[in-house]
């Protein structure tokens, strides 16, 4: 199976290298968001707030997320899925692409991390909650996301159907999220936060494996 994983990964990695329009379009909404950020909400004049910074960070985050991880299963031609149906096992189709969008959306969130710090400042003051906090998060958001945009192009990519199905889902991730990384921000003890990062591994964790145990189904149909 890991075999099987590894070469699938190089094959989405392979893939956006030949399209890169698709990375570099969401990397251009991830710079042109918190600049427009920057120009509209008074973060200009040094009246950005440090819950306001926290909550816009996830937002951009998120819908970053949403446009990096939608494209999954749309890509991907009846042609091409027959072809994966022959030679991989949907146990490794799904981890596949659970890795993969882990890996791209953690860029996408380091990225927004780095332009948000030059831009509007870094007000975090625990910086390795912060970032273990990013890394559970996109975790949680690839995964999820990634079973929704599967079931989505069953029903012919209805994008309507994604935001329907992954809303429920997504809102609890964030709001852990968000709350960790608010702790974050304000330099709160560890033991404050345990509590909402076991909450969240959880959640990641429930998600993770139910689309390990979907899939194969939803596959085969």
């Amino acid at each position: 199976m890991w075999k099987e994983i590894s070469v699938l990964i190089r094959k989405e990695i392979t893939l956006e290298l030949r399209q890169k329009y698709a990375l570099n379009g969401i990397l251009l909404y991830v710079v042109s968001a918190v600049f427009i950020t920057y120009l509209s909400v008074g973060a200009k004049m040094g009246n950005l707030s440090i819950p306001t910074w926290n909550a816009l960070y996830w937002i951009i985050i998120l819908f970053s997320a949403v446009n990096a991880v939608a494209k999954s299963f749309v890509q991907e031609h009846q042609g091409r899925q027959l072809y994966y149906y022959m030679i991989a096992s949907p146990e490794s189709i799904i981890l596949s692409k659970i890795f993969y969008n882990t890996g791209l959306t953690l860029i996408l969130a380091l990225l927004g991390y780095g332009v948000f710090s030059v831009i509007l400042g870094n007000p975090v003051q625990d910086q390795s909650l912060f970032l273990l906090n990013l890394v559970l998060g996109s975790v949680g958001f690839s995964a999820s996301l990634t079973m929704v945009s599967g079931i989505a192009s069953k029903a012919g990519n209805n994008a309507t159907l994604m935001a329907i199905l992954s809303f429920p889902v997504i809102i609890p991730i964030l709001l852990m999220a968000i709350r960790i990384s608010k702790n974050a921000l304000d330099g709160l003890d560890w033991s404050v936060s345990v509590d909402k990062l076991v909450t969240l591994l959880a959640i990641n964790a429930i998600v993770g494996v139910t689309a390990y145990i979907l899939f194969p189904y939803l596959w085969r149909s």
